[in-house]
């Protein structure tokens, strides 16, 4: 009777090792591929909102000043009592056109984040008081009162000027819920947009676009996928 043969293991030929090593390089660059392609996407939609607001100031290293002003009953306001929300502040003056021409769409955007208590759009104002704007506000919002906070700083000069370096209005800041500003805005906008809404929702989530932006210099990783104020 014959004996069986043992079995012994075969070894793969070159040819199968050479297409092993293919297959592992391709599935590798695929999943680098994939991963790669995910990251620019999410960076992508991370600064679209930057990307179509063109602000003239973005960063991440500034502290918004400290500063107290009266509000329209005449109550002192410290700004250091919003921390913990993201806030909209705007500088105006009644006799700024494009000032007013805004100020409909701020309350607008106002009443858009009515259901956001973390969110606070609040104007400081270089009038005198209440009185000087009482009329301007009723006649350009067709409100009897204004849905956003009003601050006084008379001629700008105690905080506009002094703490925030602003001479021409209007101008808005983003500052965020640990009173870090993000970003600036020089003139009039439209504020009732999607884009200024997913903008300030991500700053209240605490994810915002990667870029610096200081005038005409875009720096930072967002700087790739887009160009603002371009």
């Amino acid at each position: 009777m014959a004996k069986p043969t043992p079995r012994t293991e075969s070894t793969p030929s070159p040819f199968a090792t050479v297409a092993y090593g293919l297959f592992v390089l391709a599935a590798a660059g695929a999943v680098y591929g994939f991963v790669t392609v995910a990251k620019e996407g999410e960076l992508r939609r991370r600064c679209t909102p930057t990307c179509l607001l063109h602000p003239q100031y973005v960063a991440a290293d500034k502290k918004v000043p400290d500063f107290t002003l009266t509000d329209a009953k005449g109550a002192r306001v410290d700004i250091a009592s919003y921390r913990g929300k993201t806030v909209v502040l705007n500088f105006w003056t009644r006799t700024c056109g494009p000032c007013l021409e805004e100020m409909p769409q701020i309350a607008e955007l106002t009443h858009i984040l009515a259901n956001h208590p973390d969110v606070a759009v609040v104007t400081v104002s270089t009038d005198e008081g209440p009185d000087a704007v009482k009329d301007v506000l009723k006649s350009v919002l067709k409100e009897p009162t204004p849905p956003f906070e009003v601050l006084f700083d008379p001629d700008g000069e105690e905080v506009v000027d002094k703490k925030f370096g602003t001479h021409l209005f209007p101008e808005t800041w983003i500052i965020d819920p640990r009173g870090v500003v993000r970003a600036r805005f020089d003139g009039s906008r439209e504020w009732a947009t999607p884009e200024v809404v997913e903008y300030i929702e991500q700053i209240r989530e605490g994810g915002y676009c990667p870029v610096e932006i200081d005038g005409d210099r875009t720096t930072g990783e967002g700087a790739r996928v887009c160009t603002v104020g371009s």
